[in-house]
């Protein structure tokens, strides 16, 4: 279909809109030259053969040959080039249905490829192919064009002009096949119209017989950019046509048209795309219909006759209904149904099973278990154990609540007791956000990475449940906060005691910030988190605020968590979690040790009181017997109790880079005991039995019979009373 009041054709050749000849009759660029000789594209010169509006192709002739004959004289040579075809912006050699095709023996071909760049032609490709000939017998056309006397080769996309040369290579061209073969040929030709005639490599007149040239295929656009971004352009866009679509072509950029499913004709023009009739010939043999046909807008129905049926009119003729259908029918949905409730309940229990394995996959993936997947594999972690639900549910007599051991911000902890006897504290955590899922398998990751004599051990993990559970090795002396603050009326822990526990915390917490692998920031360091074991040893826990820093770095940064009271300032201000950070928040602690305060405590008043503030008020008053708690301030203890407050000031420096780092710190408190060590442990005891008792067992009221040795002394190095061996 041309525009209206245009020609449609050039001699045998149709010239569909958008192409056309004559003014008004085109669209840019697609001008057609028309004479006696046939149809041209007017950009190029290069005459037409065929347009394809569907396929978004043109058939040309392409006249230009490489040839050579008469190798050793060197005479009568060519080369072919197109670069004609490159001033049109729209056109483009197709790279699926041409080859580079070279006839001879001895003889390379070579195709450089233009891209037209932004003022000029650019040639970023080549390929090239070899013909050869052992001698004049090997030449047939068995093979095809597959190297023997002819080869092919294809070449990149996005290309709009080509250079051909042929080249013979003289040190392998003999008489023999010389005068077999004395001219070679290198042209790009459609390769579905190319057939290799042994007698085109003997031949001398290739080229005259061919002087018009050979079929070439061009790819064309309507336009350049894609489609949703040319619909948006009005009249400028190609598509203009009712019930057309646009097409980007996949060697873009550039969009093309076509008429939409059920619809024909030209989509360039309005009006141009037209139902198709699939009831009337010729289109009955394209769409079948073994009944009644009745043609639709953009499509057909087919059905039976009354009193006919068929499963699939379009395609199983239409027979004659069954008048017993409908009881056949009533009939078999009846024994369906008995047989689906036969199976239903033999299912059931099947279906169960998967529910609950579903379950358990969707708890897995709830609760981080996709998340701690990848960090096993990536970190090597190996020293984990998996648990299942049943396995904590016996060990834990189904979580109960006789069983508790202690509730905190991140969950529940259970006395367990598993099938081995062991005894293990198991955490089960709340209920949980994706931010809270995060801090879950962090924890996991931490504790499964560190080794250390003064940090909880993590023993395995159960991800199959609504909340994820944790289960580390039992600590069964409680917490460092109880030990300082609830004494139930046992004798207060003696300043060696506490000395001890601060440096054992220290160098936990300086091992979690020196880790092999990645600087581990804990993040909530306080009194609640450092547990007590048999022998009141201090075991770091806890470790849901946590953070791993990799070594080039110096923080991270987060939002800010922790306990109210132990927060490094810096920290609040700057949400930078540093080392420094725990270094801090160890400070704390350690006020806590020697002022037997809680972080926030009431002193007569209705309103808590901060003791970081209330400490360095009294280092800067000079008054700091008036904080410290009296059961350790005792004659002889005044110098070590001023360096213990000043090494907490120091901790607590407003700027993390004032204050030191926890190793600095653990081996500022083991230096302390070592040097003070005649002073605490001997003189305390002494103290404390003139004090309390006048015996060993005056004291047994306080401690277990575990605390005696064999010979009935009474020991309990964990809060630093000893009876003299």
């Amino acid at each position: 279909m041309a525009r209206p009041g245009c020609p449609d054709k050039c001699g045998n050749v149709s010239i569909p809109y958008p192409f056309g000849t004559g003014n008004g009759c085109f669209q840019e660029p697609f001008n057609v030259t028309c004479n006696v000789s046939g149809a041209y594209l007017a950009s190029t010169k290069v005459r037409i053969l065929d347009i394809n509006l569907t396929l978004g192709e043109i058939r040309v002739q392409n006249p230009y040959i490489a040839w050579q004959c008469n190798h050793t004289n060197g005479t009568n040579s060519t080369s072919g080039d197109l670069e004609g075809l490159r001033l049109d912006p729209f056109h483009k050699l197709s790279y699926t249905k041409n080859k580079l095709t070279s006839l001879g023996c001895a003889t390379l071909a070579i195709v450089v490829g233009g891209t037209k760049g932004k003022n000029q032609l650019e040639y970023p490709t080549v390929n090239s192919c070899f013909s050869y000939c052992t001698d004049a017998s090997n030449v047939d056309n068995s093979s095809g064009c597959a190297g023997m006397g002819c080869c092919q080769s294809s070449f990149p996309g996005n290309v709009s002009s080509v250079n051909t040369t042929s080249e013979p290579v003289p040190d392998i061209y003999d008489s023999t096949i010389q005068s077999f073969s004395p001219c070679s040929y290198s042209f790009v030709v459609e390769e579905e119209w190319f057939k290799f005639d042994p007698s085109y490599a003997s031949s001398t007149d290739f080229a005259t017989k061919y002087a018009d040239g050979v079929p070439l295929v061009l790819d064309w656009i309507a336009g350049n950019g894609s489609c949703s971004e040319t619909s948006k352009m009005g009249s400028q866009y190609a598509c203009q046509a009712m019930n057309s679509e646009c097409i980007d072509v996949s060697n873009g950029p550039g969009y093309r048209c076509n008429c939409s499913q059920g619809y024909e004709g030209n989509p360039y023009l309005q009006g141009g795309c037209q139902d198709i009739n699939e009831c009337e010939p010729p289109n009955q043999s394209l769409y079948p219909c073994k009944g009644n046909c009745r043609n639709t807008e953009g499509s057909y129905t087919c059905s039976c006759p009354s009193g006919f049926r068929s499963d699939d009119p379009k395609s199983i003729p239409c027979v004659r209904a069954d008048p017993n259908k409908a009881l056949k029918v009533v009939l078999g949905l009846s024994v369906s149904a008995v047989f689906l409730m036969v199976c239903f309940f033999a299912l059931w229990a099947e279906y169960q099973k998967r529910k609950l394995a579903k379950e358990k996959e969707r708890f897995f993936d709830q609760n981080g278990g996709q998340i701690l997947y990848q960090q096993i594999m990536s970190k090597q972690v190996d020293t984990l154990r998996i648990f299942t639900q049943e396995d904590l549910k016996k060990a834990t007599n189904d979580f109960d609540e006789s069983r508790e051991l202690g509730k905190g911000g991140h969950g529940t902890v259970y006395k367990g007791i598993l099938k081995d006897n062991r005894v293990v504290a198991v955490k089960r955590s709340k209920i949980m956000n994706v931010e809270q899922t995060d801090e879950f398998v962090q924890e996991i990751i931490i504790l499964s990475q560190t080794n250390h004599r003064n940090v909880v051990r993590l023993l395995g993990c159960c991800l199959e449940v609504e909340v994820p559970i944790l289960v580390y090795e039992f600590i069964s002396n409680g917490t460092l906060f109880e030990f300082i603050h609830r004494n139930h009326g046992s004798p207060p822990p003696s300043l060696d005691s506490r000395l001890r526990v601060a440096q054992e915390s220290a160098e936990a917490l300086a091992y979690l910030h020196l880790s092999t692998n990645h600087h581990i920031v804990h993040g909530d360091v306080k009194s609640m988190n450092i547990l007590l074991d048999d022998n009141y040893m201090a075991k770091v826990t806890d470790f849901g605020a946590s953070r791993m820093l990799p070594k080039d770095e110096s923080q991270f940064m987060t939002l800010v968590k922790g306990t109210l009271g132990y927060l490094d300032p810096e920290y609040l201000q700057e949400r930078q979690l540093t080392e420094k950070s725990d270094v801090y928040s160890f400070g704390v602690v350690l006020l806590e040790l020697i002022t037997g305060k809680t972080a926030i405590y009431r002193d007569g008043l209705k309103e808590g009181k901060s003791l970081v503030s209330s400490f360095l008020l009294a280092m800067k008053n000079e008054n700091l017997e008036g904080i410290l708690d009296p059961s350790i301030a005792r004659a002889g203890m005044e110098a070590l109790l001023r360096e213990v407050a000043e090494l907490g000031r120091t901790c607590l420096g407003p700027r993390g880079e004032d204050r030191p780092s926890m190793t600095e710190v653990a081996d500022k408190l083991k230096a302390m005991r070592s040097a003070w060590r005649e002073k605490l442990a001997p003189g305390h005891a002494k103290t404390e039995c003139l004090v309390v008792c006048s015996s060993p067992a005056a004291l047994a009221p306080w401690y277990p019979p575990s605390s005696r040795s064999s010979s009935g002394e009474l020991y309990m190095s964990g809060i630093g009373i000893e009876t003299p061996r």
